[in-house]
């Protein structure tokens, strides 16, 4: 069975450290830290380029030799609002301190020094709706092609009702053959209202040589390592999921699987 899905490894302080090495790829990094108000955590971004964003709560930041500010309004990440963040080039290193509660993100990819340290969000960042019917869902755009503020990373937030399906029809990009499709690998950080709940993942590809479905909880990271990797929230339960993508071209093109291309063709 693929190590697909990652359990938190505690409820306090970092509670998610995944690597390319621990991933077994080349490009994705995501760490979570729950920090308590008046904790702190610095980190050095190496040659990584880095993403920051504040799922919850409010952080005094520092990075890249600037002090921030207090980042952050949302208490609770399904209050659907835009979240703050900042961009951190490789290089540099960055300090939060909580001052509420605070659930910090911490996205990563291989960086080329091609931009500067910079906010991103609240503003710019609109809630947009995706979908149709019960493939309906809002995405939160942080960092996406059409943003220029990273050298590799892809960097978005989706919340999904209860009883509606997302990241469907199911569709990969795990190869490199640009325009058609791209090669990125992805992490999925979910959450769940009521946090009691469960969702469900599936990633698998065409093949079947990978096929796995996973229950995920309040708190789990899915890896997309290559596949389809569709996902639901049962009726009763919403979803909300921080995707983090990367690969060697900063662009997502992607595929349908063959059994919901006519789905996709209908809806287009």
């Amino acid at each position: 069975m693929a190590d697909l899905l990652r359990k938190p490894f505690g409820t306090h302080g970092k509670v998610h450290e995944i690597t390319p090495a621990s991933a077994g790829w080349r490009y994705v990094g995501f760490s979570l830290y729950r920090l308590r108000e008046g904790e702190s955590v610095s980190e050095a971004t190496g040659d990584r380029e880095v993403i920051l964003v504040m799922v919850e709560g409010k952080a005094a930041i520092t990075g890249a030799g600037q002090d921030w500010g207090v980042l952050g309004d949302r208490m609770d990440v399904f209050e659907k609002t835009p979240p703050h963040c900042l961009y951190l080039p490789n290089g540099s290193d960055w300090t939060a301190t909580a001052v509420t509660a605070s659930t910090v993100a911490v996205c990563s990819a291989p960086g080329k020094g091609g931009h500067a340290a910079r906010r991103i969000g609240p503003d710019g960042i609109t809630l947009t709706e995706r979908g149709k019917g019960v493939n309906t869902r809002y995405i939160n755009n942080i960092a996406m092609e059409n943003e220029d503020y990273a050298d590799s990373l892809l960097v978005t937030e989706v919340f999904t009702p209860n009883g509606h399906w997302s990241s469907y029809p199911s569709h990969r990009h795990d190869e490199e053959d640009f325009p058609r499709i791209t090669y990125l690998e992805e992490t999925y950080y979910h959450r769940l209202n009521p946090g009691n709940g469960f969702g469900i993942q599936r990633v698998y590809t065409d093949d079947r040589q990978l096929d796995e479905t996973m229950a995920v909880s309040d708190g789990d990271v899915v890896l997309v390592p290559r596949g389809h990797h569709p996902c639901g929230a049962p009726y009763g339960f919403e979803m909300y999921y921080l995707n983090v993508m990367a690969g060697p071209l900063r662009k997502w093109r992607f595929v349908p699987a063959p059994e919901v291309e006519w789905i996709m063709k209908r809806d287009a």
